[in-house]
């Protein structure tokens, strides 16, 4: 569920040499499933596991995971980078702002899902976003894009070499991607 890679397994142990006996590692979702969330570790001391928390046993450590955080987990990876200026501890949990989607779900919410946890925190990062409007009877996906998006310049790009081609590669039934979004240019726009 979790993978803790050596690396951060080792730097986890070194800190917890340094706290009192028995002390381990939580690792947690705050505010999961919204778009507010964020993943955190934490120092877990012996009267703060719950019979709720799930053990999970590794070679230097055990992690404690509240039952409310698990399925936002799902797949996630802690790992600890050392490089030549400095080093870094990573968590990624792909599922933390969305939980994962089940395979039966419908083509609107199975797409949806894909712009939520793969192309939305890539527009994020220009202040962006897209959603979904419908998907019509040709199969085409309708998008409504709104902030940095909105009369961006490189709206056109981004629709045809990002989403257009993550959604088609991954949904044999859709034929293409159609903007509904009027785009005025503004001091919300990127250019």
């Amino acid at each position: 569920m979790i993978i803790i890679t050596e690396s951060a397994q080792k730097h986890f142990s070194k800190l917890l040499s340094k706290q009192p006996d028995g002390t381990q590692i939580r690792v947690f979702v705050l505010n999961p499933g919204t778009p507010a969330a964020e993943c955190g570790v934490s120092y877990c001391a012996i009267d703060e596991i719950s019979a709720h928390d799930i053990e999970l046993k590794f070679d230097k450590l055990s992690a404690f995971i509240d039952n409310n955080s698990i399925a936002y987990l799902k797949d996630a990876e802690i790992d600890y980078i050392v490089n030549q200026i400095d080093a870094q501890l990573t968590l990624k949990a792909p599922y933390a702002r969305v939980g994962k989607i089940s395979d039966d779900a419908s083509l609107f919410d199975r797409v949806e899902w894909v712009l939520q946890t793969q192309i939305n925190p890539q527009l994020a990062r220009h202040g962006g976003r897209v959603t979904v409007v419908d998907i019509n009877n040709e199969g085409y996906v309708i998008l409504k894009f709104s902030g940095g998006c909105n009369g961006c310049a490189m709206v056109n790009i981004t629709i045809k070499d990002s989403i257009e081609k993550e959604l088609l590669s991954k949904f044999s039934e859709l034929k293409g991607v159609k903007d509904l979004t009027e785009h005025q240019h503004g001091n919300h726009s990127f250019y």
